[in-house]
């Protein structure tokens, strides 16, 4: 089994050397206050191998808000058809500079992110984020969570 951060409720920046959005859907997307972006997502906590017997992957899978700060220069690069759902493949950060209101918003140091998706890209400049995980991971058959297993759609910061 590979378990990544089951122990923190709110997982930033700091842990992103640790973290794998691959295979994670986006349920919703928000264009916030205060510059930020952000995505409800179910995030993959755990592949777990299959069993002689089934040869099925088991998942422990997590309802999770996460959110970019401080975003800026957003662009939008997808084309969703059928099945009609936005996969995540990877997020990758680069290019670090100095945020042009880095006095004002105390921070010294913003990425350019790229989000790859199965159906396009999403790019942006923030300064971080954090992934706030509102349900204890479950162990599924599925990488995606229904509706109901994952309480409906949901930006809330509350783990």
């Amino acid at each position: 089994m590979d378990n990544i951060n089951l122990g923190k409720a709110i997982l930033t920046e700091q842990d992103f050397g640790n973290m794998n959005w691959h295979d994670c859907n986006i349920h919703a997307m928000s264009f916030g206050a205060n510059y930020e972006l952000s995505l409800d997502i179910d995030y993959i906590f755990g592949w777990i191998q299959p069993k002689a017997e089934t040869n099925d992957y088991e998942f422990l899978v997590s309802p999770c808000t996460l959110i970019f700060e401080n975003v800026h220069e957003l662009k939008l690069d997808i084309e969703i058809t059928e099945p009609f759902k936005l996969e995540i493949e990877g997020i990758i950060k680069h290019t670090p500079q100095r945020p042009i209101n880095a006095d004002y918003i105390k921070r010294e140091i913003e990425y350019h992110w790229e989000i790859e998706t199965q159906q396009g890209t999403i790019t942006f400049k923030s300064v971080g984020y954090n992934q706030f995980v509102r349900q204890e991971p479950t162990l599924s058959n599925s990488q995606t969570l229904n509706l109901v297993e994952r309480g409906g759609i949901s930006f809330d910061k509350i783990t």
